[in-house]
């Protein structure tokens, strides 16, 4: 469990929030969370739940259906998420697609999907990956071109989180392939769209239960005013957004790193060896104390970073910066972890073999650790 009694950014309104949530995972995540890895999906029953109980798009306003909460609601709902051990996608849909549309949406688009959004009547994904570009967005082949008052929207997007399940898709496109980075626009496509395909829900190290996706489009016709903002602003909106999505990633990174350090200590000092327990040899608590510091500072500096955020002074290096320290935290104490756990730590049935695989790729998604440090540097 994650110690509250010396966070920051915290208090007690947002504790009984947190004792809330921890209560709805007992009942309707912990006892579907192997299943949940074996089909490589989450029930959409789940996401229906999670509306219900006020989990989904805390942030967005009352008007929407909403409870107009600030971040740190958001930051609960994905530290007892991650400390859980899940990758369920109900993130992707309330850190980030859920401020794309309360920002830059329409009145209407507003009205028709941020209600269904805060239910969980409507699962969303962002589509910015391809198979020819990572990092690189303004390197995106997709195009949204104009034919009277329809865009026709071709191309093909990978490693989409909540593919196989997203009924509206935000697609990073070009309107206007010729103008680069200033050519790119935001293209709301639900799925109902002929010519809308998915692909393989993909095979991956880790995060099994989060269905991860190949979409397909093919001449997909929707209206100009599916359009999210402006057109050709949408490289601005997706830079505008990054240090809130870089710092949701912090938060999931510090929760599973505090798991599987809570794991490991419990571990170690069940099992014996040599007529110890594993926990009593100076290696290993030399080991412990070691992550110990730096997980006391972690905490302390994901405290600031939040407070920062609410007041609207995080910066995009600062929250490059939160994503690469926190993630980079929680690969090294989920593969210390393992390491301590001996043979028993590569089987799966222990949970830091899962908190070990899906750690992996939090140092890649939301931008590189090498893309961190160059926006950071950049800074200096």
């Amino acid at each position: 469990m994650i110690d509250m009694s010396a966070r920051t950014a915290f208090d007690e309104e947002l504790n009984l929030f947190r004792d809330q949530v921890r209560k709805f995972y007992d009942k309707a995540l912990w006892p579907n969370l192997d299943r949940w890895e074996a089909e490589g999906v989450v029930d959409r029953q789940f996401w229906l739940a999670c509306g219900e109980a006020g989990l989904l798009c805390p942030g967005v306003a009352p008007e929407y259906g909403g409870l107009g909460l600030d971040f740190r609601y958001n930051a609960v709902v994905s530290e007892e998420l991650f400390y859980a051990g899940s990758s369920a996608g109900i993130t992707l849909q309330s850190d980030i697609v859920a401020d794309y549309i309360q920002n830059f949406g329409s009145e209407e688009q507003k009205l028709e999907w941020l209600p269904k959004m805060v239910s969980g009547e409507a699962i969303t994904a962002i589509a910015m990956t391809e198979p020819s570009t990572g990092s690189d967005l303004q390197a995106v082949r997709t195009t949204a071109i104009r034919d009277g008052n329809e865009y026709v929207v071709n191309g093909s997007k990978t490693y989409i989180t909540n593919g196989q399940n997203a009924d509206l898709i935000i697609v990073v496109a070009k309107t206007d392939p010729a103008a680069g980075g200033k050519g790119i626009s935001l293209i709301l496509v639900e799925a109902t769209r002929e010519g809308f395909k998915r692909g393989r829900n993909l095979d991956k190290i880790g995060m099994h239960s989060a269905d991860t996706s190949e979409l397909f489009f093919e001449d997909v016709r929707v209206p100009t005013s599916n359009c999210l903002g402006e057109e050709g602003k949408g490289f601005g909106y997706l830079m505008s957004q990054l240090p809130q999505e870089r710092l949701g990633i912090a938060v999931q990174a510090q929760a599973a790193a505090q798991r599987a350090f809570d794991e490991t200590v419990k571990f170690t000092k069940d099992r014996k060896a040599f007529k110890q327990t594993v926990f009593d040899f100076q290696n290993t608590r030399f080991t412990l104390g070691a992550l110990k510091a730096k997980m006391q500072a972690g905490w302390a500096h994901l405290d600031w970073a939040i407070a920062r955020h609410l007041q609207g002074k995080l910066t995009a290096a600062e929250g490059s910066a939160a994503k690469l320290f926190h993630t980079e935290l929680q690969w090294e104490v989920c593969d210390a972890g393992l390491q301590l756990h001996g043979g028993a730590g590569y089987m799966n049935e222990y949970p830091i073999a899962r908190l070990w695989r899906d750690a992996r790729v939090q140092r890649i998604y939301g931008g590189t650790s090498e893309i961190m440090k160059e926006v950071v540097a950049r800074s200096i």
